[in-house]
């Protein structure tokens, strides 16, 4: 098993991924789309605060058994209307599910919160940026940290907007030889990011250093904490086999793990976490209870590099400057 590193190449799952950032705004969108097919779907909803879009047919048992593209976006609500630009794109190129005389593109979505504190609250992804990015992705040295759906995205808000840290976008690969799972996770958490020993990576600050959300929440609460509907992770897991929608369901569930080990607090009330996966349609089967290993061990890592690759903005400091 291999740790995640930077400029990953994601050609063994099928699948590309694009950003379009606004970067004088502090918002943008990312893409994750199939490379030359669709994908299987499935998800998990972890947080209380979601923004999201096509979630209903990634449940089992749902007639569509297809996902074109998943899109991660800022711009809360208002970024949702970056998929017009994705289907668009996947209309253009005869990508999606068959109907009548023509396609009708499968693009489930999820947002996040980065409407403040940094950039501009009218600054949303449009559906040209959502057009942009699927145009642009790539399988291979995807960017990370402030850029597409990174771009805006803070942590640990529990002192206010004066007190966060950047966050960013991740992606990390484990390979397992056989068997391999990677995860794109744009994190704009509540609570504070550790690493795999437990130490805050970024979070919550006061004079002293880190101030430790979980510790702040336990003494005082949530009263007077900024962002009180602010925060979500957004993830992707693609696994390189194929699971039906059951089993990848219970990737993006196994996949929370990861989640609450390194996010602290994570799928709060005040969160709207939300994990994809994906997998190809056709294909050699993957394990699937490896697939959720591994699963868990790349979402960890990627939420671990969405920190160390933000660059800090407007007062708010990043791990990568």
């Amino acid at each position: 098993m291999s740790d995640g590193t930077g400029g990953a190449d994601l050609r063994r799952f099928g699948v590309a991924v694009g950003h379009a950032t606004d970067a004088a705004g502090a918002t943008g969108c990312t893409v994750v789309r199939g490379a030359a097919h669709p994908l299987r779907g499935a998800c998990a909803v972890f947080g209380r605060a979601t923004g999201t879009r096509e979630l209903a047919l990634l449940e089992p048992g749902h007639l569509v058994d297809r996902v074109d593209a998943v899109l991660v976006t800022g711009g809360s609500a208002y970024g949702l209307a970056a998929a017009d630009g994705v289907m668009r794109w996947m209309e253009e190129n005869g990508r999606g599910f068959p109907a009548g005389g023509g396609v009708v593109p499968i693009v489930p979505a999820a947002v996040l919160f980065d409407l403040q504190p940094l950039g501009r609250f009218d600054a949303r992804p449009t559906p040209q940026m959502g057009y942009d990015a699927c145009d642009g992705a790539t399988a291979r040295g995807v960017a990370e940290g402030s850029v597409g759906a990174g771009t805006g995205l803070t942590v640990g808000k529990v002192l206010g907007p004066g007190a966060c840290m950047k966050g960013g976008l991740g992606i990390a690969v484990v390979d397992a030889s056989e068997a391999a799972a990677c995860a794109i996770a744009a994190v704009n958490a509540f609570g504070d990011v550790c690493d795999a020993e437990g130490r805050v990576l970024a979070g919550a600050r006061h004079e002293g250093g880190c101030a430790g959300t979980e510790r702040v929440l336990a003494t005082r609460g949530l009263a007077g904490a900024f962002g009180g509907a602010h925060n979500t992770t957004v993830a992707v897991i693609v696994v390189d086999g194929v699971l039906d929608k059951l089993a990848l369901q219970g990737v993006a569930r196994a996949a929370g793990a990861a989640l609450h080990r390194r996010v602290r607090p994570a799928g709060s009330l005040v969160d709207g976490d939300v994990i994809f996966a994906l997998s190809p349609l056709t294909g050699a089967p993957a394990d699937p209870v490896r697939a959720e290993m591994l699963a868990v061990a790349a979402l960890e890592q990627a939420i671990e590099r969405a920190v160390r690759t933000a660059v800090g903005r407007e007062g708010v400091p990043g791990l990568a400057g």
